[in-house]
């Protein structure tokens, strides 16, 4: 008689193997294909690989999102430039500006969904458009003033922006007028839209170093928290939602992190946990998609002449004192002094950052180990996207470069996948 294992020490041996080897197991027998096709342990395999659950599953098991995510990224590292779909917007359109995902950024199941892009246009007004068909299918009225800020929420197909007045909107993309509308007193600096189990919120930093957060789409306002005596000029929510970074360019400005807790439900008697991390001129900063605790920044030395790295992970302990909030710091480097100041930045699994350098893409170590460099450009690259699948480049000469992500050896490192060009008597994109 065929004696088996128990269901729980059975999963326990399961979740210590990879998705190709689950997917072996699940041929064995009946026995093992069920509890190889547990809900929760192809949970963790996505979580682990892509850092936080996706909240929109519907009637898709965890186990086809996997094998649909994991099919995507082998197309996706197998791209030509004849997989690309090629429209070319028309018409008095003014320069376009910010641009940001409406929808069809994340993880797409049917492949039905559309890929909407949200723009700014320097004719005040903010247009969509359906990427695959190349055609405009909402435009906002004309605005009184030049809209200088725009962030999306795509999980509510909902788009933000700040003028140069101050006056924030809420929009739907769909209807004429904006949901709401709210002037600020003060100039805004930055802007972050977060979704989280409390609902989505909006926050606003100012010139004032004053943190606002506002209720979605209401605009009401939640809380007012004073981060700095100089302007907000960076917010970024991490993963996970748990946490809040705030920084800002301004040489007497110590960036810190807030417990996001804190400010959706602010405590009258009690400032915002909060820890500070010792590095001002701060111009940039990541969290780490797979680890939610942990932040890179990077910093600018010596009358601006030298840029670095810091890397720090966050922790809570909780004492009979109450909360305390620390900041390690895991690593940090400073670039050559010869080289190029970068602008833009982003980060891999935590241990890796990816940055711009003149027409060169860089991937370091966290502790300054050059891993890769790239020129596939011949001009100054301008922009910067970097998610846990790809990264894009752009640069000033019309150009884009497509990069994807490879798990193989004990750093991730980028596989250089394909070169696009916008000729300009030429509608369809070439090697």
């Amino acid at each position: 008689m065929e004696i088996q294992l128990p269901e729980v020490p059975l999963l326990r041996i399961f979740s210590l193997l990879d998705g190709l080897s689950l997917l072996r197991v699940c041929q064995v027998n009946k026995y093992w294909n069920k509890v190889a096709n547990s809900d929760h342990l192809w949970r963790n395999l996505c979580l682990k690989r892509w850092s936080f659950p996706y909240q929109c599953l519907g009637m898709v098991t965890w186990k086809q999102f996997f094998l649909t995510q994991t099919k995507r990224e082998r197309r996706m590292a197998c791209a030509r430039p004849e997989d690309f779909v090629y429209k070319e917007a028309t018409g008095n359109l003014g320069i376009l500006g910010p641009m940001a995902y409406l929808s069809g950024g994340g993880f797409p199941m049917s492949g039905q969904e559309k890929s909407l892009i949200c723009t700014v246009s320097s004719k005040r007004m903010l247009f969509v458009w359906d990427v695959q068909e190349g055609t405009m299918i909402w435009s906002s009225p004309v605005q009184q003033s030049s809209i200088k800020y725009l962030v999306t929420l795509p999980q509510m197909y909902l788009a933000f922006t700040v003028d140069v007045q101050n006056t924030i909107k809420v929009w739907n993309c769909q209807h004429v007028d904006a949901l709401a509308t709210l002037t600020m007193p003060r100039a805004c600096f930055s802007f972050e839209a977060i979704l989280t189990s409390d609902g989505p919120f909006l926050m606003v930093g100012n010139s004032e170093g004053d943190i606002f957060t506002l209720t979605v789409p209401e605009l009401r306002n939640v809380s007012k928290v004073n981060a700095f005596n100089y302007s907000v000029d960076l917010l970024r929510c991490s993963p996970d939602k748990k946490w809040i970074f705030a920084g800002g360019i301004h040489q007497h400005i110590v960036p810190r992190v807030l417990v996001t807790e804190c400010l959706l439900r602010p405590s009258a008697d009690r400032a915002p946990l909060s820890v500070s991390l010792p590095f001002p001129f701060c111009c940039g900063a990541c969290w780490a998609p797979r680890r939610a605790n942990r932040i890179t920044l990077m910093f600018r030395r010596a009358s601006f002449k030298k840029t670095g790295f810091a890397t720090f992970d966050l922790t809570t302990e909780w004492t009979q004192d109450g909360t305390i909030i620390q900041a390690n710091q895991i690593a940090s480097f400073l670039l050559p002094i010869n080289m190029e100041s970068p602008i833009c930045m982003g980060v891999g699994d935590g241990n890796v950052i990816v940055f711009e350098s003149g027409p060169h893409l860089f991937l370091f170590t966290i502790n300054g180990f050059l891993l890769q460099q790239f020129q596939d450009h011949q001009l100054t690259i301008c922009n910067l996207w970097v998610d846990y699948l790809r990264v894009l480049t752009t640069s000033m000469d019309n150009y884009l470069h497509l990069y994807t992500w490879e798990e193989e050896g004990r750093y991730p490192h980028l596989k250089s996948c394909c070169h696009l060009e916008h000729r300009r008597d030429d509608h369809a994109p070439s090697w």
